[in-house]
């Protein structure tokens, strides 16, 4: 099995998190709960966003495709984590990497510029409220998030095609709980200086790009909050904000510390660490952090719940005469 008869390796083996024993089976439990936190959290947002009438603006199409796309990117990799877990390691073939490769960095990336996206969002619903539903047309919001996924996959492409056309003749094993770019760089006997370079440079222009539209948006945002002569105002302003913001901050702080810097630099601890961070714990985290101070969110579920309640008081008495 050869990609351009360059390869000798025909699988890798993932060695996973830890090859303590008594550790694998704590971790094993606790992210298998973690995953399946994820899935409900995620999953509810989505159908949330698709039958509620009230959460039909632009920013809820954005928030059911970021819990889209965390949904997508935990299961990219979640499975392959807990497998190594019960395991001493799992293998996964040479083009089963490569394709785990490409859905994680795809979604990853689709994430990141998704969110700079959901800023442009809150600067225009805060800094021009007038006008927007003018500005966020339905068109404008589907253009955007079409972008994130064509972003994704195009870094994705860029990524996979470079790292899959090395060499890899030595050791098969990758000290990770997936198929990671740089320890993968780290196995291959070919001269990885062009890998290196597209490593820093696309993740600067994906992920720096998108964040000096969120940078901007909210130096624009603060500005227009800081005007508000209400406090209560400016307190209703800033807890709109909040949430993303935080969102914003734990994804792109985990991420650009991890792929924007050398491959020399690269730590595998540090590196398993801060993959756990951006791929497996944000995902679970965000349905939490875009629900809990919204109101919105919250009425609907109320409503969705108060709906079974009557439904279930109202057929009670038929289902126990039957």
């Amino acid at each position: 099995m050869e990609l351009g008869n360059q390869t000798m390796v025909k699988e890798f083996s993932l060695l996973g998190l830890t090859n303590l024993p008594k550790l694998k089976i704590f971790l094993f439990l606790f992210f298998t709960v973690v995953y399946f936190i994820t899935l409900l959290g995620n999953i509810s947002i989505i159908v949330l966003t698709r039958i509620d009438s009230q959460l039909q603006s632009a920013m809820y199409l954005f928030l059911g495709n970021l819990s889209f796309i965390d949904t997508c990117f935990s299961s990219s990799v979640s499975p392959t984590m807990l497998g190594a877990l019960l395991s001493e390691k799992i293998s996964i073939s040479f083009y089963g990497c490569a394709v785990q490769m490409f859905t994680t960095v795809s979604f990853g990336t689709a994430e990141c510029v998704l969110l700079a996206m959901m800023a442009y969002d809150r600067y225009v619903a805060i800094c021009n409220p007038f006008l927007y539903t003018v500005i966020m047309t339905k068109r404008l919001c589907l253009q955007l998030v079409a972008s994130s996924y064509f972003g994704g996959i195009l870094h994705a492409a860029i990524h996979t095609v470079s790292t899959f056309q090395l060499n890899f003749c030595g050791s098969n094993e990758i000290y990770h709980f997936f198929c990671d770019i740089p320890p993968l760089l780290k196995l291959s006997c070919s001269d990885t200086r062009v890998n290196e370079i597209l490593l820093f440079v696309f993740p600067s222009i994906f992920g720096g790009g998108s964040l000096v539209i969120v940078l901007a948006s909210y130096i624009y945002i603060i500005s227009a909050i800081l005007k508000i002569r209400s406090s209560d105002g400016r307190r209703k302003a800033f807890s709109t904000c909040t949430s993303h913001f935080t969102a914003v901050s734990l994804l792109y702080g985990t991420s650009i510390f991890t792929y924007v810097k050398p491959a020399s630099m690269y730590s595998r601890e540090q590196g398993k660490v801060l993959s756990l961070a951006y791929s497996v714990v944000i995902p679970m985290l965000n349905p939490l952090i875009y629900t809990v101070r919204n109101n919105e969110v919250k009425a609907a579920v109320k409503k969705i719940l108060d709906r079974k309640h009557f439904f279930q008081s109202t057929m009670g008495p038929f289902y126990k005469g039957t």
